[in-house]
Parts: C-alpha cells; structure tokens; sequence
C-alpha cells in the first residue's frame, strides 16, 4: 500500500548508521519550502539515511495544515523550528550538513549565518533570497485586502509526481519571508561553510535574482554550483533529483571527514 499523505508530510527522522560513514556520526538537515512540507525532502532524506547519515526534515508551522493557518505563522515561527532540529542534531552527531529548498534553501543559509562554527556544509536547491517580481512591493496593502493568491507549489516537470502542497499562497505569511530577506542578504558574508548551489534551468517560482547574490555574498572557499537542465522549481521530486542526491552525498562525505 502506497503512504498516505499524511505520512508524506509528517517530520522525518532518520538514525545516523556510524558502521557506514567510518565509524562517525554525521547528521542532514533538510528543510522543505514555503507552502511545501517534508514530503518534498522525503526522497532525497531516504537516499542520504540509506548512506548511514542521521537525517531530520522537520515540518514547518503552518505547513502540512491549512493555508489560512500558514497565514497566522511567520519567518520567526519557521527559523525557530529549524533551529530546534538542528540543535538536536547537533547533540546527537559529530557534524552536521544543512539543506533546503527555496524557502529552506533560505532558513538553512540563515541557519549557516548565525551558527558558522556549528555547520559543516550548505547544501541549496533553488534558494530565495529575492525576487524581480514588482508587484511583492504592494504586499504590504494587499495582505490585509486579499488573503491568498493562487498556488506556488507543485512546479515539477516530471509527470504525475505530486509536491503535496498548498493550493493557495497565503500573503501575510510570505510577505514575513520576504522581509527577512534583506537581513539574510547582508549576513551571507558570514557563511564560511562549504557551499553547493542546485539551480534548476527552468524555475517558475524563484527567478534569477537570488543565485549571484547567494554565490556572491558568501565568503565561503569552497563553492559548488549543480545544474539541472530537466527540473522545474521542486527539483528535489523532479527528473534532477538523482543528480542531487549523488552530488549532495560526496558533498557530505568529502565536507565531513575527519
């Protein structure tokens, strides 16, 4: 029998199998996006769990639940969440990797920001960290006259592959992400963590504004950046998603070792 969606998009935890990663426990942060849920991470935490890493993909508050609860809940809420399961991690593994897409791509540089001592690698599919769009500029006015506007999620290219995410983009919540934006932009010089940057050819959801501020702002020496020619936005449940689950696991073996 086929999982539910409510399996899909519950919390994940993986326990770290140390016999094979050298005897070293080495935990994955992987955070899904906004209006998304872990059911976007699911496959890529299943392949690194398979290689002996310790995987946490937490679900977000707001996620997994109603859009009109995601309207309730703001950066701090998610940012929050994240940190917890990353301080679990951290308790329980030696190092520790963190990743995420779009949103999650931004909590986990965020993350890798403030704790640079504590994060061993970056791993980023189609981060957002800014946009082209003008009309976010009247979010602001329009978050108190319209609730929603229609769906960001699912932008896969694959067929038939389901992101099980919201119908609905909620303002009040999103217009919260994009004012941290600005902060994490100026902070990015702080990231000193090995960096690998997934960017899919064709994104209906994150346009080309955040890839050369994230690759450039990072002060970073180690920098990666993966193509993936076949995959929309959700790269991570798309055609790529091999190539991001091979790329990422050298990335984590080699960033890891002792």
């Amino acid at each position: 029998m086929p999982p539910s969606t409510d399996d899909l998009t519950a919390p994940l935890i993986i326990p770290a199998r140390p016999d094979l990663t050298g005897g070293r426990r080495i935990g994955v942060l992987l955070s899904h996006g906004f209006t998304g849920s872990p059911a976007s991470m699911r496959p890529w935490a299943e392949h690194l769990g398979a290689l002996g890493y310790g995987v946490a993909v937490p679900l977000l508050p707001g996620h997994a639940t109603t859009w009109q609860d995601l309207n309730t809940r703001r950066w701090t809420d998610w940012y929050a969440e994240l940190t917890r399961a990353f301080d679990a991690l951290r308790t329980e593994h030696d190092a520790v990797v963190v990743g995420g897409l779009s949103m999650g791509g931004a909590l986990v540089l965020r993350l890798a920001a403030d704790r640079p001592g504590e994060v061993a690698g970056v791993m980023v599919v189609n981060p957002a960290v800014a946009t082209k769009r003008l009309d976010v500029k009247l979010l602001p006015v329009l978050k108190h006259l319209v609730p929603s506007f229609p769906a960001i999620a699912g932008d896969i290219k694959k067929p038939g592959v389901l992101e099980h995410g919201y119908d609905r983009t909620p303002l009040k919540a999103i217009h919260s992400l994009m004012r941290a934006w600005p902060s994490l932009r100026a902070d990015l010089p702080r990231i000193t963590a090995p960096l690998i940057y997934f960017r899919s050819a064709d994104d209906h959801v994150v346009d080309d504004a955040s890839e050369p501020l994230v690759l450039d702002g990072v002060s970073s020496g180690d920098v990666t950046r993966v193509a993936l020619p076949d995959s929309y936005h959700v790269a991570t449940l798309d055609n790529d998603a091999p190539t991001i689950f091979d790329e990422s696991a050298a990335f984590i073996g080699r960033v890891t070792s002792a």
